[in-house]
């Protein structure tokens, strides 16, 4: 793991896995939203270490990130202004678009669909490290399939530890959750995934919207559309409960003894007594996005039974992570 931290060590690591991708190597990198697992997008078979590494289906595509506008146009057709208009509003950012791809994009990146989701990420680690290379990066997020994302080094090191060379560690990430992809093939354009880039921000810029409405065909247009995915080892459960006694009754009829359970609540917050962990969220939507995949990551570490959650506000700004609990509940 290469730290990044001083001026001299940031230089070090970024070279080191520049180094390793021109190679053809995957790399662990450090962005916004969470970590990703990278290599070169141009390269068919670097990117094919990527869905063996992770153990990720191949019809799950990915996302490619770019250093500035110009790498992005070369990856895609076409460039309309509304693309244009986008990438002033929130990139660098959290906001992924999906746009015709270009003849540079080989098959592998994009599941064999005409279309590829690009992000120009705002975290300075992942930007050099696109900078030193030339060519865009192919990364989805730096875990096994299915599993919860990482949001620091460490979560990367504890799933793909043994399965990649190099992990550059730029601290937790502070969105948390993955982007927003918006599909400027739709028209009017469409949200496949929601993210802390609310449908009110986009559709200040876009005018009209189309909800997220998940995959509508055998070929994905973007990642984070499967039923199951986000997931921590245990069974995770989303419940509303008004008092102790009502979550010591719903605790009753899951059949898991409650030393076994880890509770994440954000309101509501139960005695800790009996339960193997009570954990607070901010009741605040971004500070629950920096800090839910880390609960689920310590939920894994502590070897619980069942972890769960506390129902979330039906308010546009939790939609993006509900998105994800109803998925890791699968």
């Amino acid at each position: 793991m290469a730290p990044t931290h001083t001026p001299e060590l940031f230089r070090a690591a970024v070279a080191q896995a520049a180094a390793l991708l021109r190679a053809g190597e995957v790399v662990a990198l450090p962005t916004e939203t969470v970590y990703g697992l990278a290599a070169n997008a141009l390269d068919a078979a670097a990117v094919s270490r990527i869905f063996s590494v992770k153990g990720r289906p191949a019809h799950n595509p990915l996302i490619v990130h770019v250093a500035d506008e110009a790498m992005a146009r070369r990856c895609v057709k076409e460039w309309p202004d509304l693309a244009d208009r986008l990438a002033r509003a929130f990139w660098p950012g959290p906001l992924t678009v999906v746009l015709p791809r270009s003849a540079e994009i080989p098959d592998v990146v994009v599941a064999g669909g005409v279309t590829v989701a690009v992000r120009w990420p705002s975290h300075p680690v992942i930007q050099a490290v696109i900078r030193e290379c030339g060519f865009p990066l192919a990364a989805p997020s730096a875990n096994l399939s299915n599993r919860v994302s990482p949001t620091t080094a460490g979560h990367v090191l504890a799933q793909l530890g043994a399965r990649i060379p190099l992990i550059l560690d730029g601290g937790p990430c502070q969105v948390g959750i993955e982007s927003t992809v918006l599909d400027l093939t739709a028209e009017p354009p469409r949200v496949l995934r929601p993210g802390m880039i609310h449908d009110q921000a986009l559709a200040a810029v876009t005018g009209r919207l189309q909800s997220a409405g998940g995959a509508d065909g055998p070929i994905l247009k973007s990642p984070g559309l499967l039923p199951k995915h986000y997931a921590p080892r245990a069974p995770l459960r989303i419940w509303r409960w008004e008092n102790d006694a009502d979550l010591k009754r719903l605790v009753g009829n899951s059949g898991v003894v409650p030393a076994r359970i880890q509770v994440i609540a954000h309101s509501r917050v139960p005695a800790p007594a009996g339960f193997a962990r009570v954990s607070v969220i901010p009741h605040d939507a971004e500070a629950f996005a920096r800090a839910i995949y880390a609960e689920l990551h310590l939920a894994d570490e502590h070897g619980v039974e069942l972890v769960v959650v506390e129902a979330l506000p039906d308010r546009p700004e939790w939609r993006a992570i509900a998105d994800r609990l109803k998925r890791a509940a699968g």
